[in-house]
């Protein structure tokens, strides 16, 4: 092989994921486009969005994610307490650690903790239902129809998500807290009305703004590219088990390139 031909073999095997992605994102962002368009004038067009399929995401989505979601908050509550306690020992200012965690809990790891939860529970079952459905040809069969698959699936699952993941954190948000403050209470004798107080002192509305608008973002992220995933399986259960894989691998990778490009911004 000469160098030329090394030179280009190189580079086809850099473009390609490179191409891929690139088509990916605009597979997403026409799937994003048209959902919203059905659920802004779905109505109108004879394609409405049923109050019943929102209602049943949101349920799997959710309220079937709630127990996971509150136990891992609670320990990383406590985690968070051990971890503040032992670093500001050194300094003599272990009394502190509740200001840190006022600071870390609601901007930081009740977002990305929930947001990770959801994806490994919601992203790899709406992939799962999603190929299903494309390899059994049942989406086929709604275009049949005249049901437009995206206002059947994809709008549903993205208001559910929009809806759900906001509360689950401030579900953990408050798990969180409560299970670091018994630990507080238990190693260092800072009575719960003491902690409160110092948690709701530093605490802002901004704050919550804040692990809200990443709920947000990282609902919209889980719900298309399960969603996508889902839709672009083809062959067998050998490749649904793939696109699942890697539908799980993928949100958690993008919220945490969302986490990170939040921090830098604000």
């Amino acid at each position: 092989m000469s160098a030329i031909e090394k030179i280009n073999h190189r580079l086809t095997r850099i473009g390609m994921p490179v191409l891929n992605f690139v088509a990916f994102s605009g597979f997403i962002s026409q799937i994003f486009a048209t959902a919203i368009l059905l659920l802004c004038s779905g109505f109108r067009r004879g394609q409405p969005v049923r109050l019943r399929h929102v209602v049943s995401d949101i349920r799997s989505s959710g309220i079937d994610a709630l127990p996971v979601v509150i136990l891992m908050a609670a320990t990383i509550g406590i985690m968070l307490s051990i971890q503040g306690v032992h670093s500001l020992r050194i300094f003599g200012a272990e009394s502190q650690v509740t200001f840190g965690l006022a600071l870390s809990i609601p901007r930081e790891f009740a977002p990305l903790i929930t947001g990770i939860i959801v994806a490994g529970r919601s992203g790899s079952q709406l992939t799962s239902r999603v190929g299903s459905m494309q390899l059994n040809g049942e989406l086929d069969a709604l275009k049949v129809m005249g049901i437009s698959p995206i206002r059947f699936v994809v709008a549903p699952a993205l208001v559910a998500l929009l809806f759900a993941l906001p509360i689950l954190v401030a579900i953990a948000n408050v798990s969180a807290f409560w299970t670091a403050s018994l630990y507080i209470d238990a190693v260092l004798g800072i009575a719960p009305a003491a902690y409160w107080a110092d948690i709701l002192a530093v605490v802002t509305i901004t704050d919550l703004i804040h692990g809200f608008g990443k709920a947000i973002i990282f609902a919209v992220l889980i719900a298309l590219i399960g969603i996508c995933k889902g839709l672009r399986v083809s062959g067998g259960a050998d490749r649904l088990g793939a696109a699942t894989t890697s539908s799980v691998v993928s949100c958690i990778a993008a919220i945490i390139a969302a986490d990170a490009m939040f921090a830098l911004i604000l």
